[in-house]
């Protein structure tokens, strides 16, 4: 199996440009970020030509971090904030030849909020099919994001459904779908057809994928056995220096 460095947690004690080159010499095929707006992304472009590798995604802008923002887009009083955020995105995305871009829909409850994020997808599906973008939602789980708009696959489904694009996928992270809704053989297997991007780490502790209650060595033979090519993304926080977590990566590529 190929796999994907997430840099928002992986060598995050280096620059952007760094971090692309360390995971390259660890043995990783792609990487992907979190919010890379504070690098110049000429810098960024650089480094994937060096290391021959493709940035897989990177997210919109949380917002105001410090007054508790995590993400804008289902906020019915911030639309014109989380727009902003999708632009920057979108062209960050463009400038250094990112496949995906999630848009983060924030902390909000109800039907205008969900009226909004429908709203503010179609908005950043339709700019991104001129780029050649995918956008990616992603649920995410509610002891790490309490109050957070997207908590599972289902709502996923039925927000793209509503949206109706062919560039609106999901991210599946199998830590979250696992805290909130397990069974992840067969989510996998029956979400397949929208699954945009797959991200994983240990539960419940979010770490390497070498303990904890899920079987990684099952789950990555899972998805390979349905077809899924494109490299996993290992979006997990290391305990200790990243490069004596990675000893996984061996069995994990010879699947």
């Amino acid at each position: 199996m190929q796999f994907s460095a997430n840099l928002g947690f992986l060598w995050a004690d280096l620059s952007l440009p760094d971090a692309i080159r360390a995971a390259k010499a660890a043995g990783f095929d792609a990487v992907e970020c979190h919010w890379p707006y504070d690098t110049d992304p000429a810098q960024v472009k650089a480094a994937l030509a060096e290391t021959e590798f493709q940035m897989l995604g990177l997210n919109t802008s949380r917002g105001d971090v410090e007054a508790g923002d995590n993400g804008l887009s289902a906020l019915p009083d911030r639309i014109t904030q989380a727009r902003t955020a999708i632009d920057q995105a979108v062209a960050y995305a463009n400038d250094i030849g990112a496949l995906n871009i999630h848009v983060m829909a924030g902390f909000a409850s109800g039907e205008d909020a969900h009226a909004t994020f429908v709203e503010n997808l179609k908005y950043a599906c339709a700019l991104a099919a001129t780029k050649g973008v995918t956008i990616l939602i992603e649920p995410l789980n509610r002891y790490d994001a309490p109050g957070y708009f997207l908590q599972t696959t289902d709502q996923a489904v039925a927000i793209m459904a509503q949206v109706n694009a062919a560039n609106l996928k999901l991210m599946f992270d199998c830590y979250h779908v696992q805290l909130m809704e397990g069974d992840l053989t067969n989510k996998l297997t029956n979400l397949k057809e929208q699954i945009g991007h797959i991200q994983f780490a240990s539960i419940p502790d979010r770490a390497a994928p070498d303990h904890g209650e899920v079987n990684f060595h099952h789950l990555f033979s899972v998805i390979q056995e349905l077809g899924y090519t494109m490299p996993l993304g290992a979006e997990y926080k290391p305990h200790g220096s990243t490069q004596d977590t990675l000893t996984w990566l061996g069995w994990g590529r010879a699947i």
